[in-house]
């Protein structure tokens, strides 16, 4: 449905590093008339200004002073839920990378939540699917208060199996985990039990899709979703944060909550132009289906992969980037 393509890079082709800023710069008396206009227009105009600033520099052969004399300009926004940026942030950190940390939502129980440890408790499944961090801690939770029956786990990614292996429980072992970690795979892939009761436990973020339970369902395992948790968008946020993030170069978005929570903070400005870089595919396409067009995501969802696809995206590294 998707084509997965190179797409131009930015100004020609020619940037080589991290993209630089522009709110503490020494540059032209034009791009600095250009930058005092932008300061008194709105959060699209000033990012626009503050990208035709940096073309003409970077034209100019000025990319080196760029780099040094920046000092307060963020070059990427990352948007999770508060507590939970600091591996992301720590390792752009690492690479001098200039990070500002604002968070798009938070989670809270679903309108399943107590049910999980009950259905645990009296039901017994073949499987346990999870999809997420989020999903595995829910989890975790509600297995402890089932007093920790017997369970076989199928996680959609490393990243999701990594929080089930920290906990270091010796009950729990995961059995499965596709090729792609994506719920398409998941589904297609999970094996059939022999002389088993078919049943999958899915216990899922209230806004997660239909995909994963229809596949499931198609290959006739009998699938109990519960809705354990729900991800909204943050009540507030800072207007002085909002702006530092309007002027970044890549904003990073590990949901599609988060997508959806920038769009409407932001009122969908600057999606031309700016380049966003996801945790994985799901998120991709719902920032495509935002309106972005500079969308970079690595193939399988994680940190690591996170962290690559936000530097290629800061750098106009074509590689996997969804275009229209």
């Amino acid at each position: 449905m998707l084509a997965v393509k190179p797409i131009c890079l930015p100004i020609n082709g020619q940037l080589q590093g991290a993209l630089p800023c522009a709110t503490t710069c020494f540059v032209p008396d034009s791009a600095s008339s250009a930058l005092s206009v932008g300061l008194r227009l709105s959060c699209h105009a000033f990012g626009q200004a503050r990208r035709r600033s940096q073309r003409n520099q970077l034209r100019q052969g000025a990319f080196q002073h760029w780099s040094t004399v920046c000092q307060q300009h963020a070059q990427v926004v990352v948007t999770r839920e508060a507590g939970k940026n600091g591996k992301l942030k720590s390792a752009l950190q690492k690479q001098g990378i200039s990070v500002l940390e604002l968070p798009l939502v938070e989670t809270g129980p679903g309108p399943d939540r107590d049910q999980l440890a009950i259905e645990l408790r009296k039901t017994a499944f073949d499987w346990v699917v999870i999809t997420s961090p989020e999903a595995a801690n829910v989890f975790l939770q509600g297995w402890r208060d089932a007093e920790k029956p017997q369970v076989r786990i199928a996680v959609v990614g490393q990243g999701t199996g990594q929080v089930i292996e920290a906990h270091q429980e010796p009950l729990l072992h995961i059995e499965y985990t596709p090729s792609k970690a994506n719920a398409v795979s998941l589904s297609a892939g999970l094996p059939h039990i022999e002389g088993g009761s078919q049943r999958v436990l899915y216990p899922s973020s209230a806004k997660a899709g239909s995909d994963l339970q229809a596949g499931l369902m198609q290959r006739d395992f009998e699938v109990i979703r519960l809705n354990t948790y729900d991800t909204r968008p943050v009540s507030q946020v800072e207007n002085s944060k909002l702006k530092q993030a309007c002027e970044a170069d890549v904003v990073a978005f590990a949901s599609p909550s988060a997508v959806k929570a920038w769009q409407q903070l932001t009122r969908h400005q600057d999606v031309d132009s700016i380049a966003v870089a996801c945790i994985g595919s799901t998120t991709a396409i719902a920032a495509q289906k935002q309106g972005f067009r500079h969308v970079y995501f690595p193939e399988q969802p994680g940190i690591d992969g996170f962290v690559v696809s936000i530097t290629d995206a800061l750098k106009g590294i074509p590689g996997r980037v969804l275009t229209g």
